[in-house]
């Protein structure tokens, strides 16, 4: 019997919209075999709905999925660093998705620049188990948010070297439990087996345990907790974190980047000037410039659905004017970006 696959990601606000958009076409221009099983909430409004219905029709791999959102119980909140972590816990819901027997969780800012659909073939220890990358706990631009002991030394990617970080990861400690940082994951991409048994586990420990509030990455804390000494380390082409390029040169390379992670700032939020600076340190200028080429691919593919692209071109950065380019790079400059990393030869 054939196996259902399925990649999952969520969509509940419209500021990702364009994120969806391109992981969908990313998925289709790399011909992977199976669907994009977007999760939509109440919470979008009907506009961006609107533009996933057009581009269903457009790309067959996009899938809409109607959920609720998932909130914590009796009110309470996480000590999340950022406002824009408030929706992730609904990520959870991807292991509601029983009717599958592999689904790979891809965050909406997440872009494909290979054919991943590999990550399918892992052979998980059981099915209780999940896929995932580490989290990279380098912090070397020290942000005071971070933990003591997010250290470059205190890193699963550090000791890794080229070639071999792009089939093997740092194994997992067996005792190891958060906030060990070989514990940590990013839940930018995880690969599971839903299950009823599964998810009625999950939602119990969701609205019972009272570490929720603790939690400064939401679902990605979670998960760290609720799959301790249950889940794989995968190779970090799968789930690059964008800031790995600068962070972890004994690892990066260009063209091995399976999927890309656009953490922090979103690339369609602003244009790239010719100086090539681009990011909130400005250090991002080349991988947000994937982006863009993923985005005019997109563009150039729905010409005969103007309406669809209007929506779209409401939500990402306009073109620069040869005089706002100039504005920008002058701009850039005069913040002294990119900033220099930390530790670093610049």
């Amino acid at each position: 019997m054939d196996t259902k696959r399925a990649w999952v990601t969520l969509l509940t606000r419209s500021s990702y919209l364009p994120g969806v958009i391109t992981l969908a076409h990313s998925l289709s221009i790399h011909k992977s075999a199976y669907p994009l099983i977007v999760l939509v909430t109440p919470s979008l409004p009907e506009k961006s709905l609107q533009a996933l219905e057009l581009e269903s029709k457009c790309n067959s791999l996009l899938v809409i999925h109607p959920i609720e959102l998932l909130l914590p119980p009796n009110g309470q909140r996480s000590a999340s660093v950022a406002s824009r972590f408030e929706d992730t816990w609904t990520k959870l819901r991807a292991f509601e998705l029983t009717s599958y027997d592999a689904c790979a969780f891809l965050d909406a800012d997440l872009t494909v620049y290979k054919n991943m659909d590999e990550v399918f073939d892992t052979h998980l220890p059981g099915e209780d188990w999940i896929a995932a990358n580490h989290a990279c706990v380098c912090n070397l631009d020290s942000d005071v948010w971070a933990p003591n002991n997010w250290r470059m030394k205190n890193c699963a990617y550090t000791p890794l070297q080229h070639p071999d970080s792009l089939t093997k990861a740092t194994p997992v400690p067996s005792s190891a439990a958060p906030p060990d940082t070989y514990a940590l994951l990013n839940s930018g991409f995880f690969l599971f087996h839903p299950s009823p048994e599964l998810w009625q586990s999950m939602h119990h420990r969701f609205q019972t345990t009272p570490d929720l509030f603790t939690y400064q990455f939401p679902d990605q804390d979670f998960l760290a907790h609720f799959f301790r000494g249950k889940w794989m380390p995968m190779s970090w082409k799968y789930n690059a974190l964008k800031t790995m390029e600068n962070w972890h040169r004994n690892i990066w390379r260009d063209e091995e980047v399976m999927g890309l992670h656009y953490i922090v700032d979103k690339p369609w939020e602003k244009r790239v000037a010719s100086d090539g600076v681009g990011g909130h340190l400005g250090r991002d200028g080349k991988t947000h410039g994937w982006w863009w080429n993923v985005w005019e691919d997109w563009v150039a593919n729905r010409r005969d659905n103007p309406e669809l692209v209007g929506i779209l071109e409401q939500l990402v950065a306009k073109p620069l004017s040869q005089d706002e380019d100039k504005k920008q790079c002058q701009e850039n400059k005069e913040k002294g970006l990119p900033v220099p990393i930390p530790g670093h030869d610049n």
